[in-house]
Protein backbone atom coordinates (compact mmCIF):
# COMPACT_ATOMS: atom_id res chain seq x y z
CA UNK A 1 0.00 0.00 0.00
CA UNK A 2 1.99 3.41 -0.92
CA UNK A 3 2.11 5.64 1.55
CA UNK A 4 0.57 9.47 1.60
CA UNK A 5 2.57 12.66 1.65
CA UNK A 6 1.21 13.19 5.57
CA UNK A 7 2.66 9.87 6.26
CA UNK A 8 5.97 9.92 4.55
CA UNK A 9 6.04 13.40 6.52
CA UNK A 10 5.05 11.41 9.86
CA UNK A 11 7.77 8.85 9.07
CA UNK A 12 10.48 11.39 8.79
CA UNK A 13 9.60 12.64 12.39
CA UNK A 14 9.86 10.33 14.13
CA UNK A 15 13.04 8.36 12.55
CA UNK A 16 14.63 11.71 13.32
CA UNK A 17 13.02 11.43 17.26
CA UNK A 18 14.51 7.97 17.44
CA UNK A 19 17.64 8.67 16.02
CA UNK A 20 18.13 12.23 18.55
CA UNK A 21 16.68 9.80 21.48
CA UNK A 22 19.06 7.05 21.18
CA UNK A 23 21.82 9.91 21.21
CA UNK A 24 20.23 10.80 24.38
CA UNK A 25 18.54 13.77 23.06
CA UNK A 26 15.04 14.70 24.65
CA UNK A 27 12.76 16.04 21.67
CA UNK A 28 9.14 16.37 21.33
CA UNK A 29 6.82 16.65 18.36
CA UNK A 30 4.64 20.31 18.01
CA UNK A 31 0.98 19.83 17.18
CA UNK A 32 0.41 22.20 14.21
CA UNK A 33 2.89 23.06 11.04
CA UNK A 34 4.34 25.89 11.46
CA UNK A 35 7.62 25.17 9.85
CA UNK A 36 8.67 23.64 12.95
CA UNK A 37 8.20 19.73 13.43
CA UNK A 38 10.06 19.02 16.83
CA UNK A 39 11.72 20.67 19.64
CA UNK A 40 14.73 19.28 20.78
CA UNK A 41 17.21 20.38 24.62
CA UNK A 42 20.14 20.70 24.19
CA UNK A 43 21.94 19.84 27.11
CA UNK A 44 24.93 21.85 25.41
CA UNK A 45 23.13 24.97 25.21
CA UNK A 46 20.85 24.72 28.11
CA UNK A 47 18.08 25.61 25.59
CA UNK A 48 15.44 24.10 23.46
CA UNK A 49 16.44 24.10 19.53
CA UNK A 50 14.08 24.03 16.94
CA UNK A 51 13.99 21.61 13.94
CA UNK A 52 12.03 21.14 10.31
CA UNK A 53 11.90 17.84 8.74
CA UNK A 54 11.86 17.08 5.20
CA UNK A 55 11.54 13.46 4.34
CA UNK A 56 11.69 11.57 1.38
CA UNK A 57 10.55 7.74 0.67
CA UNK A 58 13.35 7.04 -2.00
CA UNK A 59 15.03 8.30 -4.56
CA UNK A 60 13.79 9.62 -7.50
CA UNK A 61 15.12 10.97 -11.54
CA UNK A 62 16.05 14.12 -11.05
CA UNK A 63 13.77 16.98 -13.11
CA UNK A 64 11.81 13.58 -13.94
CA UNK A 65 14.18 11.94 -16.24
CA UNK A 66 17.52 12.19 -15.30
CA UNK A 67 19.88 10.86 -12.26
CA UNK A 68 18.76 9.28 -9.33
CA UNK A 69 18.46 11.96 -6.37
CA UNK A 70 17.03 12.78 -3.28
CA UNK A 71 16.10 16.30 -2.99
CA UNK A 72 13.96 18.47 -0.64
CA UNK A 73 12.68 22.41 -0.65
CA UNK A 74 12.67 24.13 1.91
CA UNK A 75 10.94 27.70 2.61
CA UNK A 76 14.23 30.61 2.82
CA UNK A 77 12.38 32.57 5.77
CA UNK A 78 11.59 28.70 7.80
CA UNK A 79 11.55 29.91 11.58
CA UNK A 80 13.23 26.45 12.31
CA UNK A 81 17.38 26.94 13.86
CA UNK A 82 17.80 23.25 12.20
CA UNK A 83 16.61 21.47 9.33
CA UNK A 84 16.36 17.65 8.91
CA UNK A 85 16.73 15.91 5.35
CA UNK A 86 15.54 12.43 5.59
CA UNK A 87 16.13 9.32 3.06
CA UNK A 88 13.85 6.90 4.47
CA UNK A 89 14.81 4.10 1.78
CA UNK A 90 18.15 4.05 3.61
CA UNK A 91 17.19 5.41 6.91
CA UNK A 92 19.71 8.34 6.61
CA UNK A 93 19.02 11.89 8.55
CA UNK A 94 21.26 15.50 7.20
CA UNK A 95 21.52 17.71 10.15
CA UNK A 96 21.94 21.56 9.24
CA UNK A 97 21.65 25.18 10.06
CA UNK A 98 19.43 27.33 8.34
CA UNK A 99 22.43 29.08 7.56
CA UNK A 100 24.42 25.94 6.40
CA UNK A 101 21.57 24.54 4.08
CA UNK A 102 21.40 28.73 2.68
CA UNK A 103 25.04 28.33 1.62
CA UNK A 104 24.35 24.25 0.36
CA UNK A 105 21.17 24.79 -1.45
CA UNK A 106 22.08 24.62 -5.02
CA UNK A 107 19.20 26.48 -6.37
CA UNK A 108 16.64 28.95 -4.66
CA UNK A 109 13.28 29.95 -6.39
CA UNK A 110 10.07 31.96 -4.80
CA UNK A 111 11.33 32.39 -1.43
CA UNK A 112 12.66 28.24 -1.51
CA UNK A 113 15.98 27.00 -1.06
CA UNK A 114 16.36 23.68 -3.61
CA UNK A 115 18.82 21.05 -2.20
CA UNK A 116 19.51 17.77 -3.81
CA UNK A 117 22.19 15.04 -3.51
CA UNK A 118 22.84 12.56 -6.47
CA UNK A 119 22.84 8.55 -5.08
CA UNK A 120 24.93 7.70 -7.96
CA UNK A 121 28.38 8.11 -7.36
CA UNK A 122 29.45 8.13 -11.21
CA UNK A 123 27.25 11.40 -12.21
CA UNK A 124 28.63 14.46 -13.12
CA UNK A 125 26.36 17.53 -11.13
CA UNK A 126 25.77 20.15 -13.85
CA UNK A 127 27.44 22.52 -11.37
CA UNK A 128 30.55 22.22 -10.30
CA UNK A 129 32.43 23.07 -6.80
CA UNK A 130 29.00 22.37 -4.80
CA UNK A 131 28.35 19.63 -2.86
CA UNK A 132 25.97 17.07 -4.90
CA UNK A 133 26.94 13.72 -4.40
CA UNK A 134 25.09 12.03 -0.74
CA UNK A 135 28.79 10.73 0.19
CA UNK A 136 29.78 14.89 0.25
CA UNK A 137 27.35 14.76 2.33
CA UNK A 138 28.70 12.73 5.49
CA UNK A 139 29.89 15.35 7.75
CA UNK A 140 26.27 16.66 8.01
CA UNK A 141 24.59 13.07 9.10
CA UNK A 142 23.22 13.00 12.25
CA UNK A 143 25.21 10.39 14.29
CA UNK A 144 28.10 12.64 13.09
CA UNK A 145 26.77 16.03 14.35
CA UNK A 146 24.78 15.09 17.05
CA UNK A 147 27.69 16.28 19.73
CA UNK A 148 28.87 18.79 17.67
CA UNK A 149 24.96 20.37 17.76
CA UNK A 150 23.11 19.16 20.78
CA UNK A 151 26.57 18.85 23.29
CA UNK A 152 25.45 14.78 23.53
Amino acid sequence: MPLSTAQIGRCGELLVQYELLLCGVESAALCTDVGVDLVAYSPKQHAPLTIQIKSNLKAKPGGGKGKMVLDWWIEENNPAQLVALVDLSSRRVWMLKMEELATLAQQRSSGRLHIYMYTDPTCTPRLSGRLAHSYEFEKYRLENRVHELFGT
